[in-house]
């Protein structure tokens, strides 16, 4: 492809992005809704992709930092913490209500203060031990957040927290809807837009990292890791870098999913979540963003397509197949089949893997 066509399909993919939601609303909300998750999504697998794209670490607890962004967001804009603390009680009556440029650099900071703390004892561990790791430390965080409502209640328990801030910046409430040159923008759109911004903005830091000689340390790790520390790269660091680095995403994203729902619960963030975005991954392209967005936007949009599909099936079938089962088995058949075809990913990148092919030839 030419530099010329490279900019006209941009030019043009720009447009339709900010067009969708327009389009959209005029469907209904809900359709943009849909859209919203697809880019809180993109930035969990984009974060991920770090980790198990670049570094090639299986991370199956990555939902934890998405949490941790979350309540730290549900916990600094909400009244919640009033009700704990006398002392907050006192010099913030109406709770805390912290501002955006605060929360967020609060969220990823934690979040990849934990990826570190994660990261540390597990240098040593590959494969399915470090998969099984990671696992319980995202169940772990899970069951903290689920069980911190006593002696001292930080976290409201399975109950969550609820009345939480949305987001202001520059006098603009994402909360409601604004008139903006004349056409009048729903709050769901307001958060794409804000949402396609971050994505964006982790799509231009993910590449710089790919291309760095950083990311060429992941990948050398990933492919080798006893000849890359031959070589002189000092893995330990690296590694540590590659959770830090991933979980900042997630922390980030997890900021944003707390302000765009109003109402966080442990019930948000299980396993099914982690496993849901690993997949988004390995489907997509492991280690190529065009196809880790790609497998992102088909996993997180395609349940909710499928409610259309589900719907006449069970009612073909009188009622004695449940909509819900049956759109989880629709969502398995078509993995599965796309795996067997693409076992590669539907996008792979065309450097991964080269070595194998190249030792087996």
């Amino acid at each position: 492809m030419t530099q010329q066509k490279k900019i006209i399909t941009f030019v043009v993919a720009g447009i339709a992005l900010l067009v969708l939601p327009l389009l959209l609303q005029s469907f209904g909300n809900a359709w943009v809704r849909i859209a919203d998750m697809a880019l809180l999504y993109v930035l969990l697998a984009l974060g991920l992709n770090i980790v198990v794209g670049y570094a090639g670490l299986l991370d199956l607890g990555y939902v934890a930092f998405f949490a941790i962004g979350a309540y730290m967001y549900g916990l600094l804009s909400s009244p919640h913490l009033t009700e704990s603390f006398q002392y907050i009680a006192t010099n913030f009556p109406d709770g805390l209500h912290s501002p955006l440029w605060v929360i967020i650099p609060a969220g990823a900071g934690l979040a990849g203060l934990f990826g570190v703390l994660l990261g540390a004892p597990t240098l040593r561990l590959r494969g399915d031990y470090l998969a099984i790791v990671t696992l319980g430390f995202g169940e772990i965080i899970r069951v903290f957040m689920n069980n911190l409502d006593a002696p001292i209640n930080i976290t409201n328990g399975p109950k969550g927290i609820s009345s939480i801030d949305s987001l202001h910046f520059f006098g603009l409430d994402l909360g409601k809807k604004a008139e903006i040159l004349g056409i009048e923008f729903q709050s769901v759109s307001l958060y794409y837009y804000l949402f396609l911004v971050l994505v964006l903005f982790s799509v231009v830091i993910s590449h710089r990292l790919e291309l760095s000689r950083v990311g060429r340390a992941w990948m050398a790790i990933r492919e080798d890791e006893i000849a890359a520390k031959a070589m002189g790269i000092n893995t330990r660091n690296m590694k540590l870098l590659a959770f830090g680095m991933g979980a900042t995403f997630g922390g980030v994203s997890g900021v944003m999913f707390g302000a765009f729902q109003g109402f966080i619960s442990p019930e948000s963030f299980t396993l099914m979540e982690s496993v849901m975005i690993v997949a988004m991954v390995v489907l997509g392209g492991v280690g190529h963003l065009p196809g880790v967005i790609l497998g992102a936007v088909l996993l997180s949009a395609l349940p909710e397509v499928l409610r259309y599909v589900a719907g006449p099936l069970q009612a073909a079938t009188g009622g004695r197949l449940d909509a819900s089962i049956l759109r989880q088995l629709l969502i398995a058949l078509a993995m599965i089949t796309i795996m067997l075809m693409r076992p590669r990913g539907l996008w792979p990148s065309p450097e991964h893997g080269k070595s194998l092919q190249t030792a087996k030839s």
